[in-house]
Formats: C-alpha cells, structure tokens, sequence
C-alpha cells in the first residue's frame, strides 16, 4: 500500500515555513502522498444556536489547490490528494482549470479526491445549491475528465453548458484520477459507477467489508473492474493505538486497500515538529 500523510490544516498555523517544513518532511521520510482536507468558509457558531458541526471560523484551512503550487515548488516527488475536495460549491469549469495547473506544474502529481460536503453555510456564501449537491456531482465528474482529455468540448447538461471551449493546457495525467469520499448508499454506488477511487470512513471490519463489497458490485454492474478502484485506508494518531497500527494496516491490505494514511489531527500536538515526529513514528511502525 501507498503511505500518505494528511496534512493537519487545523493545527499547522498559517507560518509558510511550517506547511513546508511538513511536505518536505513527508517527502523525505518516504511517504507517497500528502492527503488535505478542505473547506473555504468557516460558521460563526457565537452567531448560531446549538452549532454542533465539526468545524467553525476558528478552524484554520489553507486552500488545497494554491497550497499544492506552492509545495510543488519545494518538492519533487511527493503526490497531492485532497481528501476531500467540497466539489459542489464551486464552479466545474474552474476546478478543471485549476487541477489541471496544478498537475501540469508539479508534472502529473496531482489526485483529486471530491465530496458533496455537510456545511450549507458554505454553499449559500458561494453561490451554490446545497440541495442537488449530490445528484450534480456525478455531472460535475463527467465534464471534468471531458474538459482534461479534449482540447474543445461541447456539453448540454442538466446543470452545466460548455460550448465549444476548453481549457490550456490539460493536464499531465489525461485525466486526472478522481476519488470519493462519504459512505452513504448513494454514495457507495457512485463509487461503484464512476470513481477511481474511495475514501471511506470506517474499519475494515465486517461491516466495512460488507460496504466495499456492495461497492465492488456496483462496479461490475457498471460493467467496470471492481479491482481497479482504490481505496484509502486511515490511521487516527488521537484515537488508534500506536500496537494496532500494523495490525489495522494489514487489515486494509487485505481487504484490497491501495493507499493507508495517518491522521495526526485532534492528538493534542503542536506546531509542525511534533506532527512531523508523528508521522515519522507511524513510517517506522506500519514499515518496518
């Protein structure tokens, strides 16, 4: 399995030396990807009653696209992954655009995991509809690898109308792979359908198993290779036992897993120093 570290947007502060600091880290200690997460607005939650949601305007996030030009300078191997991408609030044509320079000036490094998102507050501030977020999300895929594999394209959707137009450059990696993220039924399914790949939220328990399974059902129904998807699997420095680590990545493994990253976040760690011990600890663990 690939070993990817996810970036601690909420805890690495906004010190430029310190997010990279972190990327070159990881690069040198061997990992293969670094993993971001994303969101562009924060709620104020003095301003709303009973805000109980993960995140609020006191949770630091660097925006993923512009944070990967600027580590694509400073590295040369390490792959970017959003993990994930709140696709649906934002315009298609200008996360083509973006993930298309992206993966042209870091020379084909790119992975772009998408999801619909929880957080209405940002879709409203962004001008975008919370309501068909998941039904035009599987649109949304569709024109994204058409815009990064023709040079012209001609789309009438139900959502989205390019006449005639693309962007330049394309990208390195015609196209680009795009993962999921979520585990809902819907969601499951699209995977299934469309995805390259898969970041879910859970063990790789019975339960879990039974959820990749229905996963790789869909995919044959689709008339796809169930092998062919990649799923993610992830440790949790804050809440899986450092003795468990080798034995949770070898459960993914053997459910199929491509990919296995560390989450150092909610672990009480602070500035990039400790992070970086953290996932040099985990390296040494699951690798040796």
């Amino acid at each position: 399995m690939r070993l990817g570290a996810i970036f601690p947007q909420t805890e690495i502060g906004a010190d430029p030396s310190a997010v990279k600091d972190f990327a070159q880290a990881a690069e040198d200690l061997g990992y293969d990807h670094i993993l971001v997460f994303d969101h562009v607005l924060g709620a104020d939650q003095t301003k709303r009653d009973g805000w109980d949601k993960p995140y609020n305007k006191d949770d630091m996030f660097h925006e993923p696209f512009v944070m990967f030009g600027y580590l694509g300078a400073i590295t040369e191997k390490i792959e970017f992954t959003t993990g994930v991408l709140i696709l649906g609030q934002r315009q298609t044509g200008l996360v083509a655009k973006q993930a298309a320079e992206v993966d042209v000036l870091t020379g084909g490094r790119l992975r772009l995991g998408i999801g619909i998102g929880w957080n209405n507050v940002e879709y409203e501030a962004l001008g975008q509809s919370f309501s068909n977020r998941g039904r035009r999300s599987e649109e949304q895929i569709e024109l994204l690898r058409l815009l990064w594999t023709q040079e012209s394209v001609n789309f009438n959707g139900r959502y989205h109308k390019v006449t005639n137009a693309g962007i330049n450059p394309l990208p390195v990696q015609r196209p680009i792979p795009i993962w999921l993220g979520g585990g809902e039924d819907r969601v499951i399914q699209r995977i299934g359908k469309m995805a390259d790949g898969w970041f879910p939220q859970f063990q790789p328990d019975s339960a879990g198993q039974e959820k990749i399974g229905v996963m790789r059902e869909a995919a044959s129904k689709a008339g796809r290779d169930p092998k062919s998807i990649g799923i993610e699997g992830r440790v949790s420095y804050a809440t899986d036992k450092q003795s468990d680590w080798e034995k949770i990545g070898a459960a993914w493994d053997e459910v199929g897993a491509t990919h296995f990253s560390i989450n150092t976040m909610k672990a009480g760690l602070k500035g990039p120093d400790q992070h970086i011990e953290a996932i040099k600890r985990f390296k040494e663990a699951v690798s040796g």
